[in-house]
């Protein structure tokens, strides 16, 4: 959360790639005082280093790959950020199986160093340097990104005729959020982020060993199913994002989540009445891995999406910081509450979590506006219309 507050500030002062920079060697440092470790303080000041890095990178990620991304292919570039994410789970929990938790802290460090080696070889933002004045850096790097060969005369003239109406615009503090020609970006931003997260998603996946052995079914069996799952279908929807848009991908996948929580919840319902006790795994499991095909197909990398586009560059690092904010205290929020709610009622938990969703659904078709197509600046013309 701390990393989410001060993402957008760096990212905006120094550039995304200096943000990333910055990212990395915090995580860095963290996996090291893990894997040096003789006490609870270098744990925890470890934990606290590699979370921070976490919080910047999952603002500056979306928004560098937005920012620099043909618009017929923004949304499956920045998809293609959740596909990496899903796949790095599901890697270290294969690799964590075969090597002690001193030897998986310092894998957490190869990805961080070629990431920080990688940034020397590509282009910065080309918004973020016509932003901050950089006429022939701006230039190069746009040249760069779309190849030598090809024509940026048009795209280089909208982002400098964009960039230089916002000017005119005071530069933009938390508070300025609240202010009504930002209020729709920030409610649509923050909006998602919170139904992303109140859904339920962390308690699930955190939890999913624990469902599957509740409802009886075996928790290794069901979670290399679940790691599996959630690959395939964060894939599928890298592929279709710019084909289907973004809209139709929320909804399909938030009636997903409804559906998933219902079975699920229905299967603790009989299990807890003692009635029809033979179809309680198969109603679980079905329903757990409905939910996380669901999630994977839309509301996993869709939000990260929408938020990388929907802010005007102005207060993109101020809204981009509120809306990543959110998200993490959503994901602490429900992980913390999930066992909690558990005892109170196991049906109960997941009826809520349908509940919830179904507010979601109700919200994309109000306020959520498609983005697929447009430019940054389009969309920004549109929302402001």
């Amino acid at each position: 959360m701390i990393g989410a507050i001060t993402s957008g500030p760096i990212a905006d002062y120094i550039g995304r790639k200096g943000a990333m920079r910055v990212s990395s060697v915090f995580c860095v440092a963290g996996w090291l005082a893990i894997y040096f470790a003789e006490g609870v303080w270098p744990l925890d000041i470890g934990r606290l280093a590699t979370g921070y890095g976490m919080g910047v990178f999952s603002y500056v990620v979306p928004v560098f790959i937005a920012e620099i991304a043909p618009k017929n292919l923004r949304g499956a570039l920045t998809a293609a950020n959740q596909l990496m994410i899903c796949a790095g789970v599901s890697v270290a929990f294969i690799i964590g199986t075969v090597l002690t938790w001193r030897a998986l802290a310092l894998t957490g460090i190869i990805p961080c160093a070629i990431l920080f080696l990688g940034l020397f070889f590509i282009p910065e933002s080309p918004r973020w340097l016509a932003k901050t004045g950089k006429e022939k850096e701006f230039e190069a790097a746009l040249q760069k990104l779309r190849g030598k060969d090809a024509d940026i005369t048009h795209e280089a003239a909208e982002i400098q005729d964009y960039i230089e109406t916002l000017e005119r615009l005071p530069k933009a503090g938390m508070l300025d959020l609240f202010q009504r020609r930002y209020l729709r970006s920030v409610t649509i931003g923050v909006g998602l982020m919170v139904f992303q997260q109140f859904g339920g998603i962390n308690g699930i996946c955190f939890y999913t060993s624990t469902i599957f052995e509740s409802a009886g079914f075996s928790s290794s069996v069901g979670t290399i199913i679940y790691a599996i799952l959630q690959v395939v279908v964060t894939g599928l929807n890298t592929i279709v994002i710019d084909r289907a848009g973004r809209k139709p991908l929320l909804l399909v996948s938030a009636t997903g989540l409804v559906l998933g929580c219902l079975l699920v919840g229905v299967s603790f319902f009989l299990k807890d009445h003692e009635l029809g006790l033979e179809s309680v795994p198969a109603l679980a499991v079905t329903g757990i891995l409905l939910y996380i095909a669901a999630f994977s197909a839309g509301m996993g990398a869709v939000p990260w999406v929408v938020m990388s586009e929907i802010f005007p560059i102005n207060i993109k690092g101020v809204g981009g910081s509120l809306a990543t904010l959110v998200n993490w205290f959503g994901a602490w929020l429900v992980s913390y509450t999930f066992n909690f709610l558990m005892t109170w009622s196991s049906y109960g938990t997941f009826i809520l979590y349908a509940a919830i969703n179904a507010l979601g659904i109700l919200f994309m078709i109000i306020v959520v506006p498609e983005t697929k197509g447009r430019t940054l600046e389009q969309i920004q013309a549109a929302i402001n219309a």
